[in-house]
This record gives C-alpha cells, structure tokens and sequence, in this order.
C-alpha cells in the first residue's frame, strides 16, 4: 500500500490531493492560521486543491496554538 508522511507519522495514502487530506481533518480552505507544506515547500492555500499527494510525500500541517 501507498504510504505518507504526515507530521512526521507514517500513514496510508487515503487523498488525492493536499486539499482532501485537509478535509478529511476538519481544515478546509477556509481555516484561519494553517499553514502546508508539502516535501519542505510551502503551499499556498489556493493551491492545496491543485497539488497532488504521492507516495513517499512529507506533508507538514502547522497551527499555532497557545500555551506555556
């Protein structure tokens, strides 16, 4: 099976594209403070529905979050 990394965690290639995977995790394009990058380059929010998941791709999802 087709694997990715995800935040540094191996999972199975279940999207097509960055903008499904997002989905499938409650972060649509309409989600503030969310920055992607795919394979250490960042990805612009209007391009996350154009940009293709592949095996082996490095996807690193950031939010920020408050805390101390």
């Amino acid at each position: 099976m087709d694997r990715i990394h995800v935040n540094g965690r191996e999972e199975l290639l279940a999207a097509a594209t960055v903008a499904d995977l997002l989905a499938a995790r409650g972060i649509g394009t309409g989600t503030a403070a969310v920055a992607v990058a795919l394979n250490g380059a960042v990805i612009r929010r209007g391009q996350w529905a154009d940009t293709p998941l592949r095996p082996g791709d490095e996807l690193e999802i950031v939010r920020p979050f408050q805390g101390g």
